[in-house]
């Protein structure tokens, strides 16, 4: 085998509390996260050369170092001492920058590939803390589904599949650094927090008015205040049929859960109009297992 093909799934956040800054300048997190069916398309190819190519048809792809499925291609190829480079075809669908862990994604299905056509004999396990040292949502990318985070986020604990929910993302025309957002943060101001327990009940129990109720990201506190468009939008959603809807991450994405596919296929095209924004998108929860 040459080559291998993967589907890198978005992911979005239906908890995200942060508990504390650390003296690292890192926060101690708890999410809830779950892949939905919006993804990319990576291909990885064996090449003679000993060198790592990337081609994207998105301008807004990185095609050296910086990009984080160059640098998981680089570090197996180093580990494991690969003598063959490889080409990297990247076929974005996931928004860029937009808390939806679109790169993390692209690195985690080079490493899945990576694995396939040169080391099959181990164990896509043990690729957890390397992955982990490429970016904080790579481990969760790994494997997909629905998974409890804790740590700096990639501490995962893979609980029962979410309810399925026909679910609409939409990404506004605006950009949103990560780090900014972590750092203005205020979290002794926070006055409304995830219930982390109940959100995990609900998932066990399969209450799917359970999960949606409990859907909250205290990120907005910060991203949502200094872009108003994140609450109108989420209130849309809302307005349209959603049975709830928050931002994704950091930002600046955000989803609504749905319970039919022909409300989330309605409130996507109303979406696009209303707000004039190309980047939303009809999809599912998914839980591919991979």
């Amino acid at each position: 085998m040459d080559k291998i093909l993967i589907k890198a799934y978005a992911k979005i956040n239906l908890t995200l509390n942060v508990l504390r800054r650390l003296e690292s300048g890192y926060h101690e997190l708890e999410m809830i996260m779950q892949s939905v069916g919006l993804h990319d398309t990576v291909e990885v190819e064996k090449n003679g050369s000993g060198d790592i190519l990337i081609f994207s048809d998105s301008a807004k792809v990185p095609l050296g170092p910086e990009n984080t499925a160059y640098r998981a291609a680089e570090g197996i190829i180093e580990k494991y001492g690969i003598k063959n480079g490889v080409e990297i075809r990247i076929k974005k669908q996931i928004p860029v920058a937009a808390g939806l862990a679109g790169g993390s994604a692209d690195a985690a299905a080079v490493i899945k590939a990576m694995r396939e056509l040169f080391v099959p004999a181990v164990p896509i396990e043990k690729f957890q803390r390397f992955a982990s040292s490429i970016g904080k949502d790579v481990p969760f990318c790994l494997k997909n589904g629905t998974a409890f985070a804790f740590g700096l986020g990639d501490k995962l604990v893979y609980i029962k599949d979410c309810p399925l929910f026909y679910t609409v993302i939409a990404k506004p025309d605006i950009d949103v650094s990560t780090a900014a957002v972590y750092n203005a943060l205020e979290i002794d101001k926070i006055t409304k927090r995830p219930d982390t327990k109940a959100m995990l009940k609900a998932i066990d129990m399969s209450d799917s008015k359970a999960v949606s109720d409990n859907v909250l990201n205290v990120l907005e506190t910060v991203t949502a205040v200094k872009y108003p468009v994140i609450l109108r939008i989420k209130e849309y959603m809302i307005d349209n049929g959603a049975l709830n809807s928050a931002m994704s991450g950091s930002g600046p994405s955000v989803f609504g859960l749905f319970d039919s596919e022909e409300k989330a296929r309605s409130a996507c095209e109303s979406i696009k109009k209303e707000f004039g924004i190309t980047e939303v998108y009809s999809t599912q929860t998914v839980n591919p297992r991979n």
